[in-house]
């Protein structure tokens, strides 16, 4: 007999899955049963929401569908943080639930989400997964597994949730899971057309610009929209999701726009008169809050906007042309288009030199910055130390505040090096478990996760989670004692800060021993008592290949912001 555990376990293994996050409970052990006596290799986490960030990492790290398994009820909602940070960044994840019986649905059984619903669990989920399966019998369980990996990975990425009343499980089934077989995922193509359309605006155009998203990382469509760039001379723009699409010293690469962007920057996207957006959704912060004093201004220039997701073309900015296609058959379509109408390279005078001495002042003063021997440090020493001690083609793997924000901006991304931040939910806690997602899909490469003391304190799982799957994550920990950015902003607007500082009961300002914390776990530890000691800690945890903890003293600084954003004006008594 086949139970339907083994069943989907055969089909998960059929469709290349090697590795299954998440924690175990009473509704979901018979999976996990099938798990063990399978090829596919089962990460345990402590905490949901871990397991879920360390999933993300891992689909991240690969291009490869992510799979974390949860319990019901608490188990699923701790794991909704997780969920969602990988929903909104557009990330392949299928959520595996276990459910209450099928037969005691609005009995109110032990763990059943209720209350005013009865078994009805994946309704927490649906604001923001693609879409939630809940099992009724276990000979739909094969089929729906089947539609829960197409749709995470069709159209435009994300979450998907599949709810299994536990007892479906261990029923029998006679058909077989290869009855289901992933198809392959043919993307849509940009009609020629529209090519040429595009390719006429970009060649008419006087001031053009690419801004490219999250959309587009990797691959040959990339590779072609930086022949384009080059070809016609045009600035590149990115997004923050799209750190490192384009080397950080490409002569024609401008960096992020909006909130953290440079003036020179926003003036660029301010004077454009035709725009090429690429996988891109115009966030908040990447577009000053939408407000066309700033950043963009559409009209009088000429949005071109090309996305996989239908919905948000046109959905903050009015479009020249909309296209709905696969970015990287996109990117190719348009450069073949330019060259056939236009050979010769095209250049402009003195815009690469402008470009460059504005990126190496950039990059220059935030490295003069972090030339400080003070203790504890400045935060761009922090960042100036781990430039030059990782290696080349390290993974930083950031959570939310000066180190997402501070590395975006001016942290100087070696080419073959890769950034991973939460940029659609910004999510506090991200960072640590989603290292060892990375790391277990990136054995050979070293991976740090960047995080602040409240990210490393939101998520502690991370730690016994590496040290147990032999993950050598470094996990620095720029230790401010505060939620350092939030403590600014409110410092800067109501000339106090209040609620977003740790301190002890004596007043003192408070924090955990996070590097005692990392040797209780296993790890190494590593605390930081002068300037110097950040670049030796770093050196010996680089060459050990072990679990490490970090703990850098620092001081709290806001991070540059030439930009705009609209909280700051609310605060200000200032409303749309």
């Amino acid at each position: 007999m086949t139970t339907a555990a083994e069943a989907m376990v055969t089909q998960l293994a059929s469709y290349g899955v090697e590795y299954v996050f998440g924690t175990c409970g009473h509704t979901n052990i018979a999976l996990l049963d099938a798990i063990g006596r399978s090829s596919i290799r089962f990460v345990i986490a402590r905490h949901e929401q871990a397991a879920a960030h360390a999933a993300d990492g891992y689909a991240r790290a690969t291009g490869r569908t992510g799979v974390v398994l949860l319990h019901v009820g608490p188990g699923m909602t701790n794991a909704v943080t997780g969920v969602l940070t990988a929903a909104l960044d557009s990330v392949p994840l299928v959520a595996i639930a276990g459910d209450i019986p099928s037969y005691y649905r609005g009995r109110h059984p032990h763990q059943e989400v209720n209350l005013h619903a009865d078994a009805d669990q994946s309704a927490i989920y649906r604001p923001f997964v693609k879409r939630a399966w809940q099992v009724h019998r276990a000979a739909d369980l094969a089929r729906f597994t089947e539609r829960a990996f197409w749709t995470a990975a069709s159209g435009r990425p994300g979450a998907v949730l599949l709810s299994v009343p536990m007892d479906h499980f261990s029923r029998p089934v006679t058909a077989s899971a290869h009855a289901y077989p992933l198809g392959v995922l043919e993307k849509p193509d940009l009609p020629a057309e529209a090519a040429d359309r595009i390719a006429d605006l970009l060649l008419a155009a006087e001031r053009p610009l690419i801004y490219v998203g999250g959309g587009l990382r990797r691959g040959p469509g990339l590779d072609a929209l930086r022949l384009l760039a080059e070809h016609l001379d045009i600035p590149v723009v990115h997004s923050l999701m799209a750190k490192g699409a384009l080397p950080d010293d490409h002569p024609l690469l401008l960096g992020m726009p909006g909130f953290w962007g440079l003036e020179l920057t926003n003036r660029h996207t301010r004077e454009a008169d035709v725009v090429l957006a690429c996988a891109t959704r115009f966030a908040e912060t990447d577009a000053s809050s939408w407000d066309r004093r700033y950043t963009w201004q559409f009209p009088p220039g000429k949005l071109i906007q090309i996305d996989i997701d239908a919905a948000e073309i046109g959905r903050n900015f009015p479009v020249e042309i909309g296209a709905v296609a696969d970015i990287s058959r996109a990117t190719r379509a348009i450069d073949l288009a330019v060259r056939a109408k236009r050979p010769q390279p095209h250049r402009r005078t003195g815009l690469r030199e402008t470009i460059t001495a504005a990126r190496r002042s950039l990059f220059a003063d935030s490295r003069g910055r972090g030339a400080s021997d003070n203790f504890p440090l400045r935060p761009e020493r922090i960042l100036t130390d781990l430039r030059a001690i990782l290696p080349t083609d390290a993974v930083l793997v950031t959570d939310v505040g000066w180190n997402k924000n501070g590395v975006a901006q001016c942290y100087e991304l070696p080419a073959d090096g890769r950034f991973i931040t939460p940029g659609g939910a910004s999510t506090m806690g991200f960072g640590p478990a989603a290292a060892v997602g990375v790391q277990i899909a990136e054995p050979d490469r070293t991976v740090v996760a960047l995080v602040g003391d409240g990210g490393m304190g939101a998520q502690l799982p991370a730690l016994p989670m590496a040290v147990e799957q032999g993950a050598p994550v470094i996990f620095v920990v720029m230790n401010n004692r505060s939620h350092g950015t939030i403590s600014d902003l409110q410092a800067a607007n109501f000339g106090r800060s209040f609620g977003c500082d740790f301190t002890g009961p004596d007043g003192a300002a408070y924090s955990p021993d996070f590097a005692a914390l990392g040797r209780a776990c296993g790890a190494d530890g590593y605390p930081v008592e002068s300037a110097a000691g950040f670049g030796d800690a770093l050196r010996a945890a680089v060459a050990a290949r072990r679990p490490a903890v970090i703990d850098v003293p620092m001081v709290n600084e806001p991070v540059p912001t030439p930009g705009h954003w609209n909280i700051k004006d609310i605060y200000q008594g200032v409303f749309e």
